[in-house]
């Protein structure tokens, strides 16, 4: 039998399906993968381990799982006891920009910090983080918090953020009362989605002015907004993020009276010790950040 094929049935069984598996295994495979690997384990045994829908083990399945569940189970215990007691490992999910223009610094700082550092990072905004903190798949989230979190859940206030519109220079729109206090807003309006955090506090915001404003445009990340309010396509709701780049041609016009954003880190239970260290220097490389 091969060993990796016993691992990934591993997963499945102890996570109940395929899907979940994926979403559990530290390292990259794909679903697709999983099962064409567990049909060759289950070829090789002749037996059929488990059924897909509703997941339930087979007789067989069951007798494999109890005989290789404490060996797979244990490694993590084993990989501690062998760092001295000590596991340097995080696992962190956040947005696809908090990934690209924030995380290699802090990271950077976090080998510097911590001796033997490593850490699995995955996508993922407020709700879905909680879902993964909530099902133990990660230790800590990075986020705009703009939801009131779970009853399970602790956060901790990293910076505050404005929102902005995102205006093209050619329009000639120097301040957003322009915009707010026409009689009906003609221009299209690019957010992110509308489930966004960010999207719900701005439509918010537009019904104490009593303006009613939809978008036109929904994206998937801020800087697809900046794209588009270059590309001349409408009027973008934004975040004032220090090292977003605005595009040229593009005005960022900052809107009076908004409520500010939150952006924090998350996480469920107690902090290890590599995540307060990664939290406290979140805070710090905030501080820097905004008082430039």
């Amino acid at each position: 039998m091969n060993v990796h094929h016993l691992e990934l049935f591993f997963y499945v069984a102890r996570h109940g399906g395929v899907s979940a598996a994926a979403r559990h295994i530290p390292y990259g495979i794909q679903q697709p993968a999983i099962s064409a690997q567990i049909l060759q384990l289950e070829d090789n045994l002749g037996v059929t381990l488990f059924r897909r829908r509703p997941f339930q083990l087979t007789r067989e399945g069951q007798v494999l799982f109890a005989y290789i569940e404490p060996f797979f189970a244990g490694l993590d215990d084993m990989a501690r006891r062998l760092r001295g007691g000590v596991d340097n490992r995080l696992r962190i999910a956040a947005p696809e920009i908090v990934q690209r223009e924030y995380l290699p610094e802090l990271l950077v700082r976090m080998k510097q910090r911590v001796p033997g550092f490593h850490f699995t990072l995955t996508q993922g905004r407020q709700q879905e983080i909680e879902a993964l903190l909530e099902s133990q798949e990660i230790d800590l989230g990075l986020s705009v918090l703009t939801d009131k979190a779970g009853p399970n859940i602790q956060i901790r206030e990293v910076a505050t953020l404005s929102m902005v519109l995102l205006v093209s220079e050619s329009s000639g729109i120097q301040h957003a009362q322009e915009v707010l206090e026409q009689d009906r807003i003609e221009l299209p309006l690019i957010t992110l989605s509308s489930f966004e955090g960010v999207s719900r506090t701005f439509q918010a915001y537009l019904r104490t002015r009593g303006v009613d404003w939809l978008p036109s445009l929904e994206l998937g990340g801020l800087d697809l907004v900046n794209r588009y309010v270059e590309g001349g396509f409408g009027v973008g709701l934004s975040l004032q993020l220090p090292k977003m780049k605005i595009a040229p041609g593009v005005r960022e016009l900052p809107l009076p009276g908004a409520p500010p954003v939150t952006f924090g880190a998350l996480w469920a239970g107690k902090l290890t010790a590599p995540a307060e260290v990664f939290v406290r220097e979140a805070e710090l490389l905030a501080g820097e950040l905004f008082s430039r």
